[in-house]
């Protein structure tokens, strides 16, 4: 009797419904995820590149709409992180492999496969303390950061007449750091207190207007730029946190010394 309890249980927030809007987007951002690996195969790497950044904007859209409807549920935390791992896990694995690994062979497609894998496993974590991390902040790498990165460096190199498949060094040394950051415990900041829908300065319009000027300008260096800037901003505050630290125990040292 208790085991068809149960079962009732699980399945009642299906039965009841889900909510249609923030899981539709859910959905967009799968859709281009699946186009970038059928774009990938067929050797349309710019393509793919842009449809996975149209992926990044889908997923970023469904949780604003989830929080702002209040329509979150367990079934959208769930159907979005597997959408994450097509999208931004293994659709930039066969995109990066197929336009500029594969001369590496073994370490090539072994790169590949660890960036899905340490994708696979943050967003593991990321469902697993969801409820006991601050919200504020991201521990390790976001995986459509990630993702958003690879697709940039695509269009940057294109925009560089890079045209086709290429060979870089730093490439597959970016996808193991790709794949290092996100399972590391390196504090990323979410942006999620950056609440639009309340009254801002008018200088803060203005900035915000020029930024989006500045980027459309030229989107493919802009892009590329924003992206890495962001993927220095966690090594580079974890440095700067220890440093600070160190100051302070050393003048803590210092002032223990003085006082004996």
């Amino acid at each position: 009797m208790r085991k068809d309890t149960s079962k009732k249980k699980k399945g009642e927030g299906v039965k009841k419904g889900i909510y249609i809007l923030p899981n539709l987007l859910t959905s967009g951002s799968l859709f281009f995820g699946f186009y970038a690996i059928i774009a990938s195969f067929n050797g349309k790497y710019l393509y793919a590149a842009i449809a996975i950044l149209a992926s990044v904007l889908f997923d970023g859209i469904d949780g604003k709409i989830a929080r702002l409807t209040r329509s979150t549920s367990r079934f959208g935390v769930e159907f979005d992180s597997l959408s994450d791992l097509v999208a931004f896990g293994v659709a930039p694995a066969i995109l990066v492999f197929s336009w500029a690994l594969r001369p590496y062979g073994r370490l090539g497609w072994l790169a590949a496969f660890l960036y899905v894998a340490c994708g696979a496993l943050r967003l593991a974590r990321f469902n697993v303390q969801i409820d006991t991390v601050e919200s504020r902040y991201f521990r390790g790498l976001p995986i459509p950061a990630a993702a958003s990165l690879i697709a940039a460096t695509v269009l940057f190199l294109h925009r560089l007449g890079e045209v086709g498949e290429t060979k870089h060094l730093f490439l597959l040394l970016l996808i193991y750091l790709l794949a290092f950051l996100m399972v590391s415990n390196i504090r990323y900041h979410s942006f999620k207190d950056l609440n639009l829908l309340k009254k801002k300065r008018f200088s803060t319009l203005v900035g915000m207007i020029l930024a989006i000027v500045v980027v459309m300008a030229e989107p493919e260096v802009m892009i590329f730029i924003l992206a890495a800037l962001y993927l220095m901003l966690g090594p580079s505050s974890a440095l700067l946190g220890w440093y600070r630290k160190k100051e302070v125990a050393v003048s803590e040292k210092k002032t223990e010394s003085l006082m004996r």
